[in-house]
C-alpha cells in the first residue's frame, strides 16, 4: 500500500473533524487542528450564536464545549456536518489550503432537516507529522 499524498491525507482530516464535531471527544476534535490554530465562525442567529475567532487549542476547545452545552451539536444531540466539493491545492512541502462546502442537519434519527449550508476556507500545516488545520474561516450560504 502506498502512502497517501498530502491532499488525500487533508481530506481524511477534514472528514474526521466532520465526524468529530458530531460524535467525538473533545479533545480528539482539537488535535486534528494546529496548536496555534484560528477559527473564524459568523453569526448564527438561528441558533444564537455570535460571530467568534476563536485562536488556540484551548478557545477552539471553548468553543466546541459551549456549543454542546447549549445542545447545538456533538453526542446526543442528533446532529451531522457534512464536508463536500473538497478542493485541495498543496502551496509547499509544510503548508496547503482547502476549500470545502459544508452542510449541517438536525433531527438525524427521525425527518432529517437541512439546518445549514456553507463553506469552508481552510488552510493547513504539516506539524508533528501530521497534517492539521492551521486556520479556518467559516461562510454561510
Amino acid at each position: 500500500m502506498q502512502p497517501e499524498s498530502p491532499a488525500e491525507q487533508i481530506r481524511s482530516t477534514l472528514a474526521r473533524i466532520a465526524h468529530l464535531a458530531d460524535t467525538g471527544s473533545v479533545e480528539d476534535y482539537v488535535e486534528q487542528f494546529t496548536r496555534e490554530a484560528e477559527r473564524n465562525m459568523p453569526a448564527n442567529p438561528d441558533r444564537s450564536i455570535p460571530a467568534q475567532v476563536r485562536r488556540g487549542r484551548e478557545e477552539i476547545a471553548a468553543g466546541v464545549r459551549e456549543r454542546r452545552a447549549a445542545g447545538i451539536q456533538g453526542p446526543g444531540t442528533f446532529t451531522r456536518h457534512v464536508t463536500t466539493a473538497i478542493a485541495v491545492d498543496v502551496t509547499s512541502e509544510t503548508t496547503a489550503r482547502a476549500d470545502a462546502v459544508w452542510t449541517f442537519y438536525v433531527d438525524t434519527t427521525t425527518i432529517p432537516k437541512l439546518s445549514g449550508v456553507g463553506s469552508y476556507a481552510d488552510e493547513f500545516e504539516l506539524e508533528d507529522g501530521r497534517w492539521r488545520l492551521s486556520r479556518r474561516v467559516i461562510s454561510r450560504g
